[in-house]
């Protein structure tokens, strides 16, 4: 089975992703953690973030691997694990602009389709359910209020000794890339109509990650019969 969790940022998608994935034995991939790459090297090489040539190349060419458990993923480039350095608010604006990009969408979608293949997958990110695999078995949306989203980011910044700008503007941060995410025009960000809607404002991630075992069991289960 392949599980597609799509979302907006800070809607704890990475946090119940990893969850299932250990609870059901299944491999987990996050596929923002790929642009994320993209966008790291695209900074750490000087480009400016409209050069969409160049950072195309970069995603044509840039040898992503991620390796390890559900708790120690790591991404790595040419060897050097850069897993903590893509998690910076600087990288993860740059990555929202750098996924806009179609040439970038392409690349990293026919990595992402070819990782899923082997099957028993829970990945996560913006199109899963849309574009990277229409036909999963189980596709979710995870949405939370930008109240909720901001203060998740806010505060798991802050844990990392992340330096964080305000709550506002960690609001309007958010606001902004939900922007960019939903109006691009490649792959916008937006709920499969066969999707389940899962509003986590108000929910622990074990309590969303409950309610998606749940299903997914039952989903399990009718297969088998």
């Amino acid at each position: 089975m392949i599980i597609a969790i799509d979302g907006p940022a800070g809607a704890g998608k990475s946090t119940v992703a990893k969850e299932l994935a250990r609870r059901l034995g299944y491999l987990y991939i996050d596929t923002g953690a790929m642009y994320r790459a993209v966008a790291w090297q695209a900074l750490r090489d000087g480009l400016a973030l409209e050069d969409t040539e160049r950072i195309s190349r970069i995603a044509e060419q840039l040898r992503i691997e991620l390796a390890g458990s559900v708790d120690d993923m790591q991404v790595i480039i040419g060897g050097v694990n850069i897993s903590g350095e893509i998690r910076t608010p600087q990288v993860s604006q740059a990555a929202s602009i750098v996924s806009a990009i179609p040439a970038v969408r392409r690349a990293l979608v026919a990595r992402q389709q070819e990782m899923g293949r082997v099957g028993n997958v829970v990945m996560e990110g913006r199109d899963i359910g849309t574009v990277v695999f229409p036909g999963a078995e189980a596709k979710f949306y995870l949405d939370a209020s930008t109240e909720a989203r901001a203060q998740r980011r806010f505060s798991e910044d802050r844990a990392r000794g992340v330096a964080v700008k305000s709550l506002d503007a960690m609001q309007q941060e958010i606001e902004s890339r939900d922007r960019r995410d939903k109006t691009r025009d490649d792959s916008p960000l937006t709920q499969a109509p066969d999707a389940i809607h899962i509003d986590s404002s108000e929910a622990t991630a074990d309590q969303v990650v409950e309610q998606i075992l749940s299903i997914v069991q039952t989903k399990l289960a009718a297969t088998r019969s």
